[in-house]
């Protein structure tokens, strides 16, 4: 670490800058107010820069010397700066009563930056990584169908292939969060996903290894929900939580925006490898900085300074402390694991199942489901083909929704909070925000699919209005979760969310076979999704309830 102090002197200002191979010191003499004269010492074994520079200031803290435990010569105040003793071994010879001034320069400069905000904000770009490499396919598919001579059903499969290791991964990332962290878990499956995504340019022309490399892509992102959860309940404060995971999981819209907007622009001009090589190069790099980040967390605990002798021993106590530490961690982490083993043991599996409740969530998250992962990947061959928009109006138009979102999010969550905050039943509430998200893009989808002459900017307007809209479902359905029983969240949304994974195996291929056989998008895009979207409302109206639950397997 790059360390620089000065020392307080008459009339010279001396820079000392310190590291563990090489030394060398910057006299700046100061002639008058407005000259500085600098003089460079080169030595064989530390780089020191060291300034020396004149305080003509009278003291305005008396008494505070003794305090600190020191005068003039051992440390203190100098003119009103708190100092400490410089190490005489460092600089030009000097045995003054030069003083050290709490004055450190760093690098890199958010090192100071405390060590969650970094976990937080790098967790956030991962994020956004991830739904870079889940839209570009969306894109890409359009040239990609054109040079292999792919027909919708065969596009659909290749888009839908992301899904089953989507859905695979849902529940062993979770466990796998628990058992080794979700730092980790995270790490690798950033990895995993940017290098699968850089080898679909080599593997397209192989239909299996293709599939596969999508395989590996929604397995390594599949795993990230329940990493982050993880690492944000292990290193976040509860009073930090709500933002913190607001800022992370907000980075898949801002992801889907940027993929969508980046896209069309490196397809038309570098060709559509080159989304799969950039975007996947841009995770291996996430991949480099987070594994940084670790070394250098686990660098600032045991970073030992080139510092006086008398300091050794408080260095030595400090590493005997760590040692302690890590003797308490692995025992730790031992009885973690058998807690682990023992609790997932009790969970009330029967329980959960009896209650009609938890079939209302499953199904409403499936329904929900369908309409987006098959308008995630068919919007901008539909924006393309069926309103005549060229590649790059087709993925820009393609953003609207996700955009959209993010302000409907903020209103939706003020709108359920007021509810409840005014005495409104909170089962009653969840039930009026879902049905907003189900509702709401049903009847745009039927307008849409009707023959009403409308223009294309105006069906564009319309379906992007809809699927906004259907983020009411934040404050209603990914919220009876915890309602239900807090004890037992995570767990019935990894039930949920593999179920709702289902649609993006199955819808997403089925659009396709349907576009090729109906040659009807209004068949093949929209009736399906209507049909989940209003028998999803009335389940959901039927039998969801937010009402806690114990789940004994005794009732």
């Amino acid at each position: 670490m790059a360390k620089f102090t000065t020392r307080l002197d008459n009339n010279f200002c001396f820079l000392s800058h310190n590291t563990s191979t090489s030394q060398s010191s910057i006299l700046l003499n100061r002639t008058s107010r407005k000259n500085l004269q600098l003089q460079l010492s080169p030595s064989k074994h530390r780089l020191n820069f060291e300034a020396l520079c004149s305080i003509k200031e009278k003291e305005n803290v008396k008494g505070e010397i003794e305090k600190v435990g020191g005068g003039a010569s051992s440390g203190g105040l100098v003119n009103g700066v708190r100092v400490e003793e410089l190490d005489r071994k460092t600089g030009l010879g000097r045995e003054n009563a030069s003083k050290e001034a709490g004055f450190d320069l760093v690098w890199p400069p958010w090192k100071n930056i405390p060590q969650r905000y970094k976990l937080i904000g790098t967790t956030s770009l991962a994020f956004v990584i991830c739904n870079m490499d889940k839209v570009n396919l969306s894109v890409a598919i359009i040239p990609m169908s054109h040079q292999f001579g792919w027909n919708s059903s065969v596009a659909g499969v290749v888009q839908s292939s992301f899904f089953w290791g989507y859905a695979l991964s849902q529940l062993p990332g979770g466990w796998l969060s628990k058992l080794f962290g979700g730092r980790k878990v995270l790490e690798i499956g950033v990895l995993a996903w940017s290098l699968a995504t850089a080898l679909v340019p080599i593997l397209a022309g192989f239909m299996p290894g293709l599939l596969l490399s999508r395989v590996l892509v929604g397995i390594g992102e599949g795993v990230s929900p329940s990493a982050a959860t993880d690492l944000i309940a292990r290193s976040i404060p509860l009073e930090e939580r709500s933002r913190a995971v607001s800022f992370v999981f907000g980075g898949l819209s801002v992801g889907s925006v940027t993929g969508l907007l980046v896209a069309p622009t490196l397809i038309q001009n570098l060709g559509w490898e080159s989304v799969f090589y950039l975007f996947g190069f841009l995770g291996i790099w996430w991949y480099l900085g987070f594994h940084f980040l670790g070394e250098g967390r686990a660098s600032d605990a045991v970073e030992v300074e080139h510092v006086a002798p008398l300091q050794s021993a408080n260095l030595h106590k400090l590493w005997n402390n760590s040692l302690e530490e890590l003797a308490e961690t692995k025992t730790s982490w031992s009885n973690t694991q058998e807690e682990l083993r023992a609790s997932l043991k009790d969970v009330p599996w029967k329980a959960f199942f009896r209650l009609p409740a938890v079939w209302a969530m499953i199904y409403a998250h499936f329904c929900g489901s369908w309409g987006h992962y098959t308008c995630l990947s068919w919007l901008p061959t539909f924006f393309s083909e069926e309103l005549n928009l060229n590649l790059r109006e087709a993925a820009w138009v393609s953003i609207l929704p996700p955009l959209a979102s993010v302000f409907v999010t903020s209103i939706a969550a003020q709108f359920s909070d007021n509810l409840i905050a005014n005495g409104v039943e909170t089962t009653t509430v969840r039930k009026i925000c879902q049905a907003i998200s189900f509702l709401s893009p049903a009847t745009c989808m039927i307008l849409s699919s009707l023959d009403l002459g409308l223009q294309p900017w105006e069906i564009v307007g319309i379906l992007s209005c809809g699927l906004a809209l259907s983020s009411f479902a934040l404050s209603g359905l990914y919220c009876t979760h915890q309602d239900i029983s807090p004890e037992y969240a995570s767990i019935l949304l990894g039930i949920t969310n593999t179920v709702g994974a289902v649609p993006g195996i199955v819808g997403v291929a089925l659009t396709g076979f349907l576009l090729d056989s109906t040659h009807s998008w209004s068949m093949s895009l929209f009736a399906p999704s209507i049909f989940f979207y209003l028998t999803g409302t009335i389940v959901w109206l039927a039998f969801a309830s937010s009402k806690p639950q114990s789940f004994s397997e005794s009732d």
